[in-house]
């Protein structure tokens, strides 16, 4: 066999092993994202009030909570380097140093979260927004630990390659959400009218539901059982703990600054009215379901290169990389002709198109939502790189370019453009695409300064 041949066979090796956790792992964040989809509509049909107040306390919430899991999710690159040696033992030891960071971590942010009503009435929401955002957000705190157990677990889960049961669950998770959310929020059956708070009640319930079916899963199951992780929990290791925070704090700074940025956006938007604040939700809701699949696609990148790192095989790492990156690009090149062939059809998923009432949100969203199509090619490619950067260990730097990117860069951009130069929703659309494209070629340069400098060396 040539060289070309074992190259060509080995890249093909990567191509399948990296599907078979890439496919269950996106599949798993789209379901999970498609309870938010589901709330926004339901959101939708209680009024443009809710559909504002709902959306900005989602985005919110949605802030935190990646901040939060994203810090249990150093779990991933560091098991998935010890899977790649062969170190059983310490994967064991960083699976359970995994779960008491959860809680570490899960414990101020409930805190934190039990008192943004404040900072939501000093930022100029309004009164009517303030309520009806506190009223979801006091309610889901309480999902918090399962979210941030939930993503250490299945950070182990799927660095030992064995992700299918994390769709499994999420999917099944997922369906329950949607089907109490419309039981909870509009009184089916039954049961009392809740609105706003039986959707936060009903996605409570089931991120709690799905933390206990992974544990359960991890207990029972032949391959992962023999790994007793839930042996010995009593047992703090300050070493691993602080290895963990050294990672993972990093990609929780980088989690939630990268949604806070959406979140500054979000605030701008409600200073510019009800409506702009609505039409911002829909096309955000619509790139926050398809960003789901890059974002699954970089954690199965994380724990490729990762493995291969464990294995000291510079090829490997390449390969893992390219992979991903070539597989993010050609989808979201679909994803993003799809916005700009159907953008009507994609508004009429929210809200009533021939509607009157509802023409100016529609005229707002639809510009959105075509800046949005020509920028989500370049936020799959950053979120590919990011996971393999994740892979190599390197969570530090890529924080440091995400807020030069987003927060140097593209806020202010968005406000020169949206405030100063008045172009309202699509200045700040524009300040954000900005951001994304110079956050992606930034990651690609460090990727490949990685790759071609002592620091990579070193490790390979």
């Amino acid at each position: 066999m040539t060289v070309i041949q074992m190259q060509k066979n080995n890249f093909l090796v990567e191509v399948r092993e990296f599907f078979k956790l890439a496919v269950p792992l996106a599949s798993a964040q789209v379901a999970q994202s498609a309870t938010g989809f589901a709330d926004t509509v339901m959101m939708g049909r209680m009024g443009a009030d809710v559909l504002a107040a709902g959306g900005l306390a989602a985005i919110t919430f949605l802030c935190i909570m990646m901040t939060a899991s994203g810090v249990a999710m150093g779990v991933s690159p560091l098991i998935a380097e010890a899977f790649g040696a062969g170190q059983k033992t310490r994967v064991e030891q960083i699976a359970r140093q995994g779960l008491w960071l959860s809680v570490l971590v899960a414990i101020p942010t409930m805190l934190f979260t039990g008192h943004l009503d404040i900072l939501l009435s000093r930022i100029g929401q309004t009164e009517t927004t303030v309520q009806l955002a506190n009223t979801y957000l006091d309610i889901m705190l309480w999902g918090l630990f399962p979210v941030v157990g939930f993503a250490a677990l299945r950070a182990t889960v799927s660095a030992l390659s064995q992700a299918r049961p994390i769709m499994l669950i999420v999917i099944s998770g997922t369906a329950f959400n949607i089907v109490w959310n419309y039981i909870l929020g509009f009184g089916k059956f039954g049961f009392p009218k809740m609105g706003i708070a039986g959707l936060a009640l009903a996605s409570v319930i089931t991120l709690w539901g799905m933390f206990l079916a992974l544990a359960v899963y991890i207990l029972t199951n032949k391959n992962l059982k023999h790994y007793r992780i839930f042996q010995e929990l009593h047992r703090i290791r300050p070493g691993i703990l602080k290895e963990l925070i050294w990672i993972g704090v990093p990609i929780g700074l980088f989690s939630g600054l990268e949604a806070g940025f959406f979140m500054v956006i979000t605030f701008g938007m409600g200073l510019l009215g009800t409506e702009v604040l609505a039409a911002h939700q829909i096309v955000l809701q619509t790139i926050t379901v398809v960003f789901m699949v890059p974002l699954g696609i970089s954690y199965a990148t994380t724990v490729r290169v990762g493995q291969w790192l464990g294995r000291r095989d510079r090829t490997g790492i390449q390969q893992a990389a390219l992979v991903s990156m070539s597989v993010t690009t050609i989808f979201m090149i679909g994803v993003s002709s799809t916005f700009l062939f159907f953008p009507k059809f994609i508004i009429s998923l929210y809200i009533d198109t021939t509607n009157p009432v509802n023409a100016n949100i529609v005229a707002i969203a639809l510009p959105l939502l075509i800046i949005a199509a020509i920028a989500q090619v370049l936020d799959g490619f950053q979120k590919a790189v990011y996971g393999s950067l994740q892979g190599l260990q390197d969570t530090q730097i890529p924080m440091l370019l995400n807020v030069l990117g987003y927060w140097g860069i593209g806020l202010s951009v968005g406000y020169v453009l949206g405030f100063q130069l008045q172009m309202g929703g699509v200045g700040l659309w524009i300040g954000q695409s900005v951001a994304i494209a110079v956050v992606a070629g930034l990651f690609i340069w460090r990727f490949w300064r990685l790759i071609k400098h002592q620091k990579l060396a070193q490790k390979t």
